[in-house]
């Protein structure tokens, strides 16, 4: 009996369906202009919203502490892990997102993979968005609660869900900005409902924090709700430029989470180098608030530019979706622009539906608007070359 049959069989089965998935090497910095297969391109599908990761201030900091630190933390938060650095930033975090504490995880997905399941029990509900980050869907899954799945955004459906489930204790969890259709939570509704029926509410701020609001400090700042979601949850990998997780909010929740959210306890800290990133990165987005500003002047140049060539698409965030639909099709396109020095990878099942396959153009700070005009009139011309609507 061949015991990786099966497991060829699938992986065949993936191939067939324009479903199978290989890594891209980058040969450079993570930067708006990056080296791949020995030729320049244009990024546009990078997390590194501020153009962070190789940002001059934040590596000498990074050499600092590398310098002072070391390359490892040698142990879990809880035992010999947690470095003076490791405070800074949690300090640093609270004051940033505008609450009592902060704990640091060692990514976004060890998080949520950490937070719910400690907040939440047998008995309990979680209310969870339809389309809610695997790692929250994950932390749901672990948690043993009741996970009962609500309407994308449909604060409606929610609030009957809700009703159907009297007196139950439990927690609303929605991403804040949502990572495929760049979409934002209805962080109003949502907490209403969840000050109104006794629940807890949670954001995951991944791709939110660095990105909207006036000063980017996420979607309570652009909804003029400052303080009023009682878990903030989000990631330092994405506009931070560094690594790691994070939740912030009273100083009763941090002290729980420190005791109880198995993915804190049982990890091996981060390195005080990335404390000391990310540290440096939230510093230089308070005191260079501009730098959130050109990323949102970039976002609206982008949007105007694929409307005035025929792709409808829309967005406040530094995710816009632009939808292809056959998997196939999405994979030509995306071939397309690559070997016109565009690096905009196409997003497939199980990240989205079937047959709704996409591109998810996803800006930095630092792009041009003579780059980004160029990329949305390279767009609409391979997608009509393509033989597909827009």
């Amino acid at each position: 009996m061949d015991k990786w049959k099966r497991i060829e069989e699938e992986l065949q089965t993936l191939r067939r369906q324009h479903l199978y998935r290989e890594t891209k090497v980058i040969e450079s910095a993570q930067r708006s202009h990056v080296r791949y297969q020995g030729r320049d391109m244009l990024m546009l599908a990078s997390n590194s919203y501020l153009d962070f990761c190789y940002e001059g201030r934040i590596k000498e900091a990074a050499a600092q502490a590398l310098a002072e630190y070391g390359t490892g933390s040698g142990g879990s938060r809880l035992t010999t892990g947690t470095t003076i650095l490791h405070t800074q930033l949690e300090e640093t975090l609270a004051r940033f997102k505008g609450r009592e504490a902060a704990v640091v995880f060692n990514t976004g997905f060890a998080a949520n993979g950490g937070i719910l399941p400690a907040l939440c029990r047998a008995g309990d509900v979680i209310y969870s968005d339809e389309l809610n980050h695997a790692s929250i869907i994950d932390g749901c899954r672990q948690s043993r609660a009741e996970t009962v799945v609500y309407r994308h955004n449909d604060m409606a459906d929610l609030e009957r869900k809700i009703r159907e489930r009297p007196g139950r204790q439990g927690l609303i969890v929605s991403d804040g900005v949502f990572s495929m259709d760049g979409d934002m939570a209805d962080l109003p509704g949502l907490v209403e409902l969840a000050d109104a029926y006794g629940l807890l509410s949670m954001i995951d701020e991944a791709h939110a924090t660095g990105v909207v609001g006036a000063t980017g400090r996420g979607c309570e700042e652009h909804f003029h709700m400052e303080g009023r979601t009682d878990i903030l949850m989000g990631t330092l990998s994405k506009a931070i430029g560094a690594e790691g997780g994070y939740a912030c909010g009273s100083h009763i929740l941090a002290q729980y989470l420190k005791n109880r959210a198995r993915s804190y306890i049982f990890s091996t800290s981060l390195s005080p180098v990335t404390m000391a990133a990310a540290k440096r990165a939230l510093e230089l987005i308070e005191e260079e608030p501009w730098r959130v500003g050109r990323l949102q002047e970039n976002i609206r140049w982008f949007c105007g530019q694929l409307r005035e060539r025929g792709i409808e698409t829309d967005s406040e965030t530094a995710i816009i979706p632009i939808r292809i639909g056959a998997e196939e099709k999405a994979l030509k396109v995306s071939g397309m622009l690559m070997e016109r020095g565009f690096f905009i990878p196409a997003i497939r099942y199980p990240t989205v539906k079937k047959g709704e396959a996409m591109l998810r153009a996803a800006l930095m700070a630092t792009h041009t608007k003579e780059e980004l005009s160029s990329a949305a009139a390279a767009i609409a011309e391979t997608v009509a070359a393509a033989g597909l609507e827009g």
